[in-house]
């Protein structure tokens, strides 16, 4: 088992963490999975998924349901989110990937542009920087209560293509599992018929290669990721920053 090294994203979860819109992305995330797949969790891997990191949150039970209530049409409140993926630069050659759910595209392509400028960007078209990356289920789980080898042989065979060390938003040491976006549900209902204790699994998307920056060069990709994290429509940020 290898060991992955993801040292300055686990700052900026640290940092979402503390954001008060975190629960509003997983409601969204809660919302599209309903949309999708009905509000029943037993049956829906993506409902699960999103109710799990709903957990991970802390996101109080009250907001959770009033979510689901709302992506099912039991209130009037609804609405209908779609996801959007931009693409660009940030300074120094990092390229973003800006994963957005939105109820009006035409407000957050306006709100990204205006980011990337103003911290030295350039928003770019379809396809300029995706083949950068590959969209993958990452999974975190605790390290503990479980054989590694006999569980990584196991989940082979479910889909699994990476499996690594870590530590999570507090520094805490983890167990984070890859497989490819197509296997998602797969591999997340064999963790689940063996109980492993998951922390997260989210829908990712990984640098084929990443770029080494000196700390003030990093910064300023920092603070434009953190500039468009603020925005409410914005799910996730992922970047070839090493």
């Amino acid at each position: 088992m290898g060991r992955f090294f993801e040292k300055r994203k686990n700052t900026m979860f640290a940092r979402w963490d503390r954001m008060s819109k975190a629960f509003t992305r997983i409601a969204r995330e809660i919302a599209v999975a309903v949309k999708q797949g009905g509000p029943h969790p037993e049956h829906n891997p993506a409902l699960r998924r999103a109710l799990q990191n709903a957990r991970t949150a802390n996101m109080p039970k009250d907001k959770v349901e009033a979510a689901i209530r709302r992506a099912s049409g039991q209130d009037q409140e609804g609405k209908s989110y779609e996801e959007v993926l931009y693409e660009g630069y940030a300074p120094h050659g990092v390229a973003l990937l800006v994963v957005t759910l939105t109820d009006n595209p035409q407000r957050t392509v306006s709100n990204v542009r205006s980011v990337f400028r103003s911290h030295g960007g350039s928003l770019g078209s379809a396809g300029s920087v995706a083949y950068l990356f590959r969209h993958m289920g990452v999974f975190r789980l605790s390290p503990n209560g479980y054989d590694h080898d006999e569980v990584e042989l196991d989940l082979i065979d479910h889909g699994l293509e990476e499996m690594g060390e870590g530590v999570g938003e507090k520094g805490e040491p983890v167990v984070i599992m890859r497989c490819a976006f197509e296997n998602f549900a797969r591999l997340q209902s064999r963790i689940e018929a063996l109980k492993l204790p998951l922390i997260s699994a989210e829908p990712e998307y990984i640098p084929a290669t990443t770029i080494e920056l000196p700390e003030e060069k990093a910064n300023e990709v920092l603070e434009l990721i953190d500039a468009l994290e603020q925005d409410d429509d914005v799910q996730r940020v992922f970047s070839t920053l090493a």
